[in-house]
């Protein structure tokens, strides 16, 4: 059974969804801004926030609000304790390029931990959804980690932020060691939709520096809820998903075997160390 957050957030997502969808014809006439170098955002971005934020509040408006756009929001009421954390584009890159990969992402944090997340691809109609304690769902089947026992033969998916550019030499160093053993390197470019595909198994492992609350908090919930692990290059839990969390973090998401492999490997060829 759907938790009611979970369906009040399926709604706003695929709201935000249809406002994506509905300019996907015009492009080219669209309003871009550069918010830090090659770190993108247009209208789009801000009017899919928009009428998320407008469900998401209309329903509880005690919530706080944390939003790639928009920012940190504090709720009306006393008890600060949920927030929604918010990428009404995942992929703004993708999409103003026209390359079809790109969603929204909706996570319910409470004190920091995610507690349900939604993940759409409006252009598949891929629903991705769970709710702490209760799994998580792909169109409304239970989806798995896949079940691999070490590197070999596994598609890795990472990314290239523009602000870890400063320390691609070393996350290259890694990527060209994993490909001793790992079957490919996947980069499409949404780090949520990189979680989900970790989650129902798409895809065996992630990793990836740079990222924010709104990149994740959906994603490393589906991640866990499907059997998995996460944790930064040093094998530490991630930080808090909400407004004391806001700096970008490092990333390592699979199942529990591959987890720890994969965070090792990252130790080993030096790649963590840029982190210390």
């Amino acid at each position: 059974m759907q938790k009611p957050a979970v369906t009040l957030m399926v709604k706003a997502a695929r709201a935000a969804g249809n406002v994506l969808l509905r300019h996907m014809h015009r492009l080219d006439a669209l309003n871009v801004v550069e918010k830090d170098r090659q770190d993108y955002a247009s209208e789009v971005d801000e009017e899919a926030e928009k009428v998320v934020i407008r469900e998401l509040r209309r329903a509880h408006p005690d919530y706080g609000f944390l939003g790639e756009e928009s920012g940190a929001a504090a709720g009306t009421g006393r008890d600060q304790r949920f927030t929604w954390v918010i990428d009404p584009l995942d992929g703004t890159s993708n999409y103003l390029r026209g390359f079809p990969h790109f969603c929204v992402s909706i996570g319910l944090v409470e004190n920091g931990e995610p507690i349900h997340g939604v993940i759409f691809d409006p252009l598949r109609n891929d629903l991705f959804t769970a709710s702490k304690g209760s799994g998580a769902q792909l169109n409304g089947k239970r989806i798995r980690v896949a079940d691999r026992k070490d590197l070999t033969g596994t598609v890795v998916v990472t990314g290239f932020p523009p602000r870890e550019r400063s320390r691609a030499s070393a996350q290259l160093k890694t990527l060209d060691n994993l490909l001793l053993d790992a079957e490919d390197i996947r980069r499409t470019g949404s780090a949520a939709l990189d979680l989900a595909y970790v989650a129902s198994g798409r895809a065996d492992a992630y990793f990836e520096a740079g990222v924010k609350p709104w990149d994740i908090a959906a994603g490393v919930l589906m991640v866990r809820e499907a059997g998995g692990k996460v944790c930064d290059f040093q094998g530490r839990s991630t930080g808090p998903m909400d407004v004391r969390g806001v700096d970008p973090r490092p990333l390592v998401a699979a199942n529990l075997k591959v987890c720890e492999l994969l965070q090792k490997r990252i130790v080993e060829t030096g790649y963590a160390a840029a982190f210390k």
